[in-house]
């Protein structure tokens, strides 16, 4: 097969699954308005979850199972202990599409979430169609939490990059993404949605020092 109708068949494949993604739609897709006033003490994945469907039913959405993109870290085997494996955030969301508040598309499938999705400042709103301070306004409030890879994956456990699984603002730290696409150097961790650095701590004068407020993403598990 030469390489001018490789490249065709790829165009009409990317055509044909754009031109069945809806690209406007009821809200699926949100930064929370706020954190959880605890830093990154959400309550664990359950309480991050339950304030995903909190803001969202107040939002007129609620008729949608949400959840928090973020990731956790399992355990060792240890003694009788058999451990347990790790939660990725990419496979607590469903499988898209995913608009925000005002219906825009955000990402036809996980395939897209992580790879050329429509996440930016204009359009990573909260779920009440306001957007969310980013680099160069006061307070900066760009870094998403989420503990995750660029792929949407978990960490290994020998480091903390959940706060203790999302239930600690004391010990630890957490990966945090830039919802804005904007950092201090023009490199691709600074641009990074869900993976860009390590916040100061868990607390949330730490959390507001490396340039966020606890806020994380919510998506409808859509099937």
């Amino acid at each position: 097969m030469n390489k001018t109708l490789i490249l065709t068949l790829a165009a009409t494949a990317v055509l044909a699954a754009c031109a069945t993604t809806p690209s406007s739609g009821p809200m699926s897709f949100f930064v929370t308005s706020a954190g959880s006033g605890k830093g990154a003490d959400l309550g664990g994945l359950a309480g991050a979850d339950a304030t995903c469907q909190k803001l969202a039913t107040a939002a007129g959405a609620g008729g949608k199972t949400w959840r928090a993109y973020l990731s956790a870290p399992g355990t060792f085997p240890s003694g009788s202990n058999p451990g347990t494996p790790s939660v990725n955030a990419r496979d607590r969301i469903g499988e898209g599409p995913w608009h925000n508040a005002k219906g825009e598309l955000i990402a036809r499938d996980l395939a897209h979430l992580h790879n050329g999705n429509n996440i930016n400042k204009n359009t990573a709103l909260d779920e009440k169609g306001n957007v969310i301070k980013g680099r160069g306004d006061t307070p900066n409030e760009h870094d998403i939490l989420t503990g995750s890879r660029a792929d949407g994956t978990a960490f290994a456990p020998q480091t903390d990059t959940t706060c203790k699984a999302w239930t600690s603002s004391s010990d630890g730290s957490a990966i945090v993404g830039h919802h804005d696409r904007i950092g201090p150097l023009p490199e691709n961790w600074a641009k990074s949605w869900n993976f860009s650095h390590q916040s100061a701590g868990c607390s949330q004068e730490a959390l507001v020092r490396t340039g966020g407020a606890g806020r994380f993403y919510c998506f409808a598990a859509t099937k």
